[in-house]
């Protein structure tokens, strides 16, 4: 099969990127001829104007952006292909740069990359955590391959899967005066003692969402921690009631150092999520990868 010139490919790109042909063949180091009869190439091979071109100077029309996105997708094939290949001859570890919200890269990241490690040995991994929000912003911003993320709410420019479930649940320490008990209601939760993780956490999200749908608002001032040991510490030694994901807990519930108290009227399930960029072809390692979390169990 005759296959469409990568390198014209590469010259349409740059067009897009820098808004002409003589930008984009500078870009390229190439003479503007050459970028020239690279495009009308191009265009013979597809069937379609690419350019609109005017005595000012030329630039993609509709098609010609529209072909650039695929364009791209390409490109970016190709890389995936010679990093690896590279990686397999020379036996190079092949680097994988990924991120995770605090909950998924504690309890679920490290038996997906002790997986990964049984079948890509030279896989050089580098998990970064951080909140969800932030997460989605690394992947977007194309400093990592992968994300990993908390809740439904998925941001402009990124594809996701849902991996798994999970659920929070409120929880005290076992002589809190709510433990008789055993429920609240969201009015009551907010007005205990609440203490939660940091604005962007998917955790707070999720209890904000919640909050929200029942027109209830947080107090103006509740403390906020920004990791979940400290916040387990705080419920444990005071009188303070947190939301956390049940994976978080699970140890202390078995225990009974937590006691879990039920949420009345509150849905607190959420969705656990892998996120990549809409145009990215991902490497061999991350494409196992992204495989292994997708088809992990037990949530």
């Amino acid at each position: 099969m005759d296959r469409t010139s990568l390198a014209a490919l590469q010259v349409l790109t740059a067009i897009d990127e820098q808004g002409s042909i003589s930008a984009a063949a500078r870009s390229l180091e190439l003479s503007q001829p050459s970028a020239s009869a690279a495009v009308r190439r191009l265009e013979r091979r597809i069937g379609a104007t690419l350019l609109s071109r005017t005595p000012r100077g030329s630039a993609l029309n509709e098609t010609g952006r529209a072909v650039a996105v695929w364009a791209r997708q390409v490109i970016a094939a190709s890389d995936a292909f010679e990093t690896s290949i590279a990686a397999l001859r020379e036996g190079h570890a092949e680097r994988v740069q990924i991120a995770a919200s605090l909950t998924i890269a504690e309890y679920l990241a490290p038996r997906w990359l002790a997986h990964l490690a049984t079948v890509r040995p030279h896989a050089d991994v580098e998990l970064i955590v951080r909140n969800s929000h932030d997460v989605m912003d690394l992947v977007t911003s194309g400093q990592v391959e992968l994300g990993f993320v908390e809740g439904a709410k998925v941001e402009g420019g990124l594809r996701s899967q849902v991996i798994g479930r999970d659920e929070l649940v409120a929880v005290v320490a076992p002589g809190h005066r709510w433990v008789r008990r055993g429920a609240v209601g969201l009015k009551e939760l907010v007005a205990g003692g609440l203490v939660l993780r940091e604005v962007g956490s998917g955790t707070r999200e999720i209890l904000e969402r919640v909050l929200q749908e029942s027109q209830i608002e947080l107090p103006a001032h509740v403390p906020h921690l920004g990791s979940t040991a400290a916040i387990k510490a705080a419920v444990r030694h005071g009188g303070s009631v947190a939301v956390l994901s049940r994976l978080t807990v699970a140890d202390e519930l078995e225990l009974g150092s937590l006691v879990p108290i039920e949420v009345l009227g509150a849905d607190l399930s959420r969705q656990l999520r892998m996120v990549w960029c809409s145009d990215a072809v991902l490497g061999a390692s991350a494409s196992e990868l992204a495989g292994i979390a997708a088809r992990s169990t037990g949530l």
